[in-house]
């Protein structure tokens, strides 16, 4: 039995189908967003069917942007000769937050999962391969460390090595605030053979 109106179940039932939204969260969105003022709710519906309609792939890094080029390529001020290879455009962001990268990406939008049938082709490694062509002198590979990261580093890293491009991997380890009792024993090995001198 529907409790709700059929126009509040379809906006529950939509909201519901993003992702991280749950059923009780997609009610309190549904209910929020009804008595929202009219004017906001059309400006949100009005700004969501743009994005949909005006983001694209940058023609550089292959993150999402409104543009040719996205602002991190577009600059001047950046190292272009330094590429950062991450998963996707959220690993991108929180890259950027720390203010200490000043080089720029290259976003794969996904990695190698044979598990699920995603191959090589299927994530941006022929637009990467096609950058490597150009002046560049590093490219870090800052994957995730699960087994499809692992497995997508260790395929990149051997596309590159034969191109003279020095080829690094983002140290994984220890998180801040971790007790050690609690980590893995691959995430104390890797912390371990990462150890810097203090």
């Amino acid at each position: 039995m529907d409790y709700y109106s059929s126009q509040i179940s379809k906006l529950i039932e939509e909201l519901s189908r993003l992702p991280g939204i749950g059923a009780k969260s997609a009610g309190r969105l549904a209910f929020h967003m009804i008595n929202m003022p009219k004017e906001q709710v059309e400006q949100l519906a009005s700004t969501m069917v743009q994005a949909r309609s005006q983001v694209r792939y940058c023609r550089e890094c292959c993150t999402l942007t409104d543009e040719e080029l996205c602002p991190i390529c577009a600059s001047t001020e950046r190292d272009h000769k330094t590429i950062m290879v991450v998963e996707n455009p959220r690993d991108l962001g929180a890259y950027e937050k720390t203010g200490k990268y000043n080089g720029v990406y290259h976003v794969l939008h996904g990695a190698i999962s044979p598990m699920l049938g995603i191959g090589p082709g299927d994530i941006r490694l022929k637009e990467l391969m096609e950058r490597l062509q150009r002046d560049v002198e590093e490219v870090i590979i800052a994957t995730n460390s699960s087994l499809e990261g692992e497995t997508t580093a260790m395929y990149i890293s051997k596309l590159i090595k034969p191109t003279g491009i020095k080829v690094s991997r983002i140290a994984s380890g220890v998180p801040v605030g971790g007790d050690l009792e609690y980590i893995d024993e691959v995430t104390l090995l890797r912390a371990l053979e990462g150890r810097t001198e203090l």
